[in-house]
């Protein structure tokens, strides 16, 4: 991206990329932009040495070049995260630099129960169970961006095949694999 930066007076003796990073950092990080997405960080900063100064004001006004790190989720995406909180309504998963919540009735195939004392939500007929600090695999369904510094929403979904906890994954696949060796083992008979 390209930009042009103010540097004050008071700034003069101190090098020129570093302040310039400064006030981009002040700028754009933690901003929320419909196109880009979450901006999280501002790196390879280039400052042209050659500034102009503006009639009225004591500031040196640079031309800068730099790459900005974003988070732009995307409906249908599959992402990993860690549950953060868990709440009577669902769960909030951390994914990137953002909490995207995972309903109760997106959670699985199952009646859920919540145990507000341990913070865990549990399947009525599986017994499974969300607390804090589970890692999950979620499919994005929903994506609410705002511009500025306002918050974004985003929804996810774990009730579909090979999402949710990481651990309840591993158990599919096993479970499926005996199965496929079974039905092999069945076949060559």
């Amino acid at each position: 991206m390209e930009d042009t930066v103010r540097i004050p007076p008071d700034k003069f003796n101190e090098p020129l990329e570093k302040v310039a990073l400064e006030q981009l950092k002040m700028k754009y990080v933690g901003v929320i932009d419909d196109e880009l997405g979450y901006l999280i960080a501002v790196t390879n900063v280039r400052v042209s040495p050659i500034g102009k100064i503006i009639p009225g004001d004591a500031a040196i006004h640079h031309k800068v070049t730099f790459m900005l790190l974003t988070f732009l989720p995307k409906v249908q995406e599959i992402v990993e995260g860690e549950v953060v909180e868990v709440a009577d309504f669902g769960a909030f998963v951390r994914i990137g630099p953002v909490d995207a919540l995972l309903h109760v009735s997106q959670l699985m195939d199952d009646f859920i129960t919540y145990d507000e004392k341990q913070g865990v939500l549990m399947g009525k007929e599986t017994k499974r169970k969300v607390t804090v600090g589970d890692r999950v695999r979620v499919r994005i369904t929903a994506v609410s961006i705002g511009r500025g510094a306002g918050f974004g929403k985003i929804g996810v979904t774990a009730r579909q095949p090979f999402l949710g906890k990481i651990e309840w994954i591993e158990e599919d696949l096993k479970k499926l694999k005996a199965e496929a060796q079974a039905a092999e083992a069945k076949g060559k008979e």
